[in-house]
């Protein structure tokens, strides 16, 4: 498996497996960071190799999503919504409700928005199977071996 593609790379496809991989790299390294800033008491030093490795996963987690949603043939562009809007409009209610009184059920519902747009993503990411067979983005990432057989009604 050529790594540097998995985590770095903006085109072609992957299946849902090499992205629960990513996945499971990123929580790894969270992991060992927080025992790290726990250990060194979150001096200096942890806090820039904090800083640092938050800024690569993030472009990485940017290229694993583009090409797992390249894999549903969807747009890369798709990950604004799902990464910018939640926490927009969760920052647009925590606003409205400091500057209007009563305003909890704009706060709760714009709340409910971002969490359904994190549902929508997870499902999209993680969960869906790609197109079969190739797609504009490139060849499907499972080989036909791995593929059910198509039943044709008879």
């Amino acid at each position: 498996m050529d790594w540097g593609h998995l985590l770095f790379k903006f085109n072609g496809r992957i299946n849902r497996g090499k992205y629960w991989l990513a996945v499971l790299v990123y929580a790894v390294i969270y992991v060992v960071l927080a025992i790290f800033g726990y250990v060194t008491d979150a001096s200096a030093i942890y806090q820039a190799i904090n800083g640092m490795l938050s800024i690569v996963i993030f472009i990485s987690s940017l290229a694993v999503g583009v090409k797992r949603l390249h894999d549903r043939a969807k747009s890369g562009w798709y990950l604004v919504l799902f990464y910018v809007v939640p926490g927009a409009l969760v920052t647009a209610g925590m606003v409205n409700d400091t500057v209007m009184e009563d305003s909890m059920v704009i706060a709760s519902i714009l709340g409910l928005a971002a969490f359904a747009i994190g549902v929508w993503a997870f499902v999209e990411l993680g969960c869906l199977r790609g197109t079969i067979g190739a797609n504009q983005y490139g060849p499907d990432p499972l080989p036909a071996a791995a593929l059910p057989p198509v039943r044709t009604p008879a």
